[in-house]
C-alpha cells in the first residue's frame, strides 16, 4: 500500500544509475538481466528478461529524454509525439484491461498525476530530441524513415528485427 502512495510516473521513481549502467554494459558487448516491472503489486518482480547486446539499442520510454547522462549515450534522439485526447485512451484501455482498474480510477490519476507529470517532464523533453515524429504510432512515413536509418547503421550480416 506503501509504494501505491509513490509517484511512479516521476523521474525521481526511475533507478536512471542502474539503467545507464545496463546502457553501458550492452555498449561494451556485454549481456544484462534486465528487471520486470509489476503494475499491479508496484514492485520490481524477481524475473528478469536477458538482453544480449546488438550493434543498434533503442531505449524506449517517455521518460527516455529526460537524464542527462542517458541522453549523451544516445546518438539519436526521438519523441514520439502523441495526442493528448490519444494518451487518455491508451491509459484507459490498458489500465482497465491489464491492470484492473476502474475506468473513473484511471481518469483520476491522469488528471492528477500523469497530464502534470507529462507537462512537467515529458512534454519539456521533446527539445533534446534530434527527431520529433508527430502523430505516435500512426505517422508511416516517419517510421519508415527511422526504420531505413536503423537498418542503415546495423552491419552487414546482421539480422534486422524491427517489430511493428
Amino acid at each position: 500500500e506503501e509504494r501505491r502512495a509513490i509517484n511512479f510516473d516521476h523521474p525521481d521513481a526511475f533507478d536512471w544509475k542502474l539503467l545507464i549502467k545496463q546502457v553501458n554494459e550492452l555498449r561494451d558487448g556485454k549481456a544484462i538481466e534486465q528487471p520486470t516491472y509489476s503494475y499491479i503489486i508496484s514492485n520490481r518482480l524477481k524475473e528478469t528478461v536477458h538482453v544480449e547486446p546488438k550493434p543498434v539499442i533503442i531505449i524506449e520510454g517517455i521518460m527516455a529524454l529526460i537524464n542527462r547522462k542517458l541522453r549523451d549515450m544516445m546518438d539519436l534522439k526521438i519523441y514520439v509525439d502523441t495526442d493528448d485526447d490519444e494518451r487518455l485512451i491508451r491509459n484507459i484501455q490498458r489500465d482497465v484491461v491489464e491492470r484492473g482498474r476502474t475506468v473513473d480510477m484511471v481518469i483520476d490519476r491522469y488528471l492528477k498525476v500523469l497530464k502534470p507529470m507529462h507537462e512537467q517532464f515529458i512534454e519539456p523533453s521533446k527539445k533534446y530530441a534530434d527527431i520529433i515524429i508527430p502523430q505516435g504510432g500512426e505517422n508511416l512515413k516517419g517510421i519508415a524513415i527511422l526504420r531505413k536509418y536503423i537498418e542503415g547503421i546495423v552491419p552487414e550480416g546482421e539480422e534486422v528485427h524491427i517489430e511493428d
